[in-house]
């Protein structure tokens, strides 16, 4: 089964926690604190995979989640690094928020392998914390958290041309006919529920690359019928090629039928009609021009040309297609052939982690250990053997709520406060 949208659970790893330990050896009574490091959280890496052309795959698979850092060891061991989680894609994949519906990444073009979550930092050991007056101290700093997100996979087709019309107008017969793509044909509506790809050699090694795509219904812009499928994939065209019926096999009116489609495109995003555009006039093998009427390929003309040429072709004899080729060809020959690649609209705010809230751990009788990202910021910048500096970090510490914390904890007068390599002693 063909899909293009699915919705998926992704998380990188949490950064190993930093150890706690003490020299112990034979002869060394008083060993220094020797806690190693917490290995780094594997990452979230999307890849291009070119034997993908679906994301089948991901409507049995929700949740991709990348391995933790190990904690840190005694003697001073880094804990060994997370894993780094592969997803493979299609090339054409979106990478939407799943919330906001904004673009993460686009993978397409040079964007074959991009890290969309990062993996969180190892702590620190506490042997890092050793200072003068603090030659043992009895904690570490925790690794840094995993980040998580919902994010939606959309499929869009890339190709140079895209054929559109209404279904059963012989898209899918016209591609078989100039490419050597052989799309399922049927003569019945909606035959082509997923697009189909296929490459347009001509001579001299020139060619380009059409895709038939869902057919169109009104309403496609609100989401009707295969709508969204429809619409989504013309965005990464170059050039849009209307097929119709010119026969009116089915009694629809050729000229109507261009117009619905330029309304529903108009509706959905207005820059697609900037695209160039032609017009395929198909299954003249079947047209009979009754006496007195108009000749259907004169009266598509009279509507569109000259700003949309009009090129009678037949999937069936293959009349015409010739001359339709290398007018796409030479319209083509006039524009970037570089692959759309849509901008990232949003990125993964990693500062967030910075204003996570600080704890509050009571480590032993008397003993209260506080951390935090804005903690040990305020520590790196305070110059605490001043009297200022102190009062500055005290009036941080009440308006922040860590006194009060404190407090509710069951702190007593006289226990000892440690954070980040200091060690206070607590009075109201």
């Amino acid at each position: 089964m063909f899909t293009d949208s699915a919705k998926i659970f992704i998380q990188s790893g949490k950064g190993g926690d930093g150890h706690v330990s003490f020299r112990r050896e034979l002869f060394v009574p008083a060993g220094g604190p020797d806690g190693g490091d917490g290995g780094k959280g594997g990452d979230v890496i999307f890849e291009i995979y070119d034997g993908l052309n679906t994301l089948t795959d991901f409507r049995h698979v929700r949740k991709y989640i990348a391995e933790s850092g190990q904690p840190g060891g005694k003697k001073r061991c880094h804990g060994a690094d997370g894993r780094d989680l592969i997803v493979r894609v299609p090339e054409g994949t979106v990478i939407r928020d799943d919330e906001s519906g904004k673009i993460i990444a686009d993978m397409s073009g040079e964007n074959r392998r991009m890290v969309i979550l990062r993996g969180g930092k190892g702590g620190i050991g506490n042997m890092h914390f050793a200072t003068a007056t603090m030659q043992a101290p009895n904690y570490a700093k925790p690794g840094q958290p995993a980040r998580g997100l919902f994010v939606r996979l959309e499929l869009k087709v890339i190709a140079d041309v895209g054929l559109v019309g209404f279904p059963n107008v012989g898209k899918s017969t016209l591609l078989s006919r100039v490419s050597n793509a052989r799309p399922e044909i049927a003569n019945y509506h909606f035959t082509t529920l997923t697009p189909h790809l296929g490459v347009v050699d001509l001579d001299e090694g020139e060619g380009f690359v059409m895709a038939d795509l869902p057919g169109l219904i009104e309403g496609a812009s609100r989401g009707i019928g295969l709508g969204y499928n429809f619409l989504k994939h013309v965005e990464r065209t170059k050039v849009l090629v209307h097929v119709v019926d010119a026969a009116s096999v089915e009694g629809r009116d050729p000229v109507e039928d261009v117009r619905k489609i330029q309304e529903e495109l108009q509706k959905y995003e207005a820059q697609l009609l900037n695209k160039p555009q032609i017009i395929a006039a198909n299954k003249i093998d079947s047209i009979v021009i009754e006496e007195g009427a108009e000749d259907p390929i004169e009266k598509l003309r009279r509507a569109f040309e000259p700003e949309i040429p009009v090129y009678p072709i037949s999937g069936v004899t293959g009349a015409g297609i010739k001359e339709l080729k290398y007018a796409i060809l030479s319209v083509l020959k006039t524009m970037n052939r570089e692959v759309t690649v849509f901008e990232p609209e949003m990125e993964i705010d990693y500062a967030a982690d910075s204003n996570l809230p600080y704890t509050v751990v009571k480590e032993a009788a008397h003993v209260y250990v506080v951390e935090g990202p804005r903690i040990e910021k305020m520590l790196g910048y305070t110059n605490l053997s001043s009297e200022k500096g102190f009062d500055f970090f005290q009036k941080f510490l009440k308006e922040s709520g860590v006194l009060r914390d404190l407090e509710d904890a069951g702190i007593e007068e006289g226990d000892t406060v440690r954070m980040y390599g200091h060690a206070f002693d607590y009075y109201r």
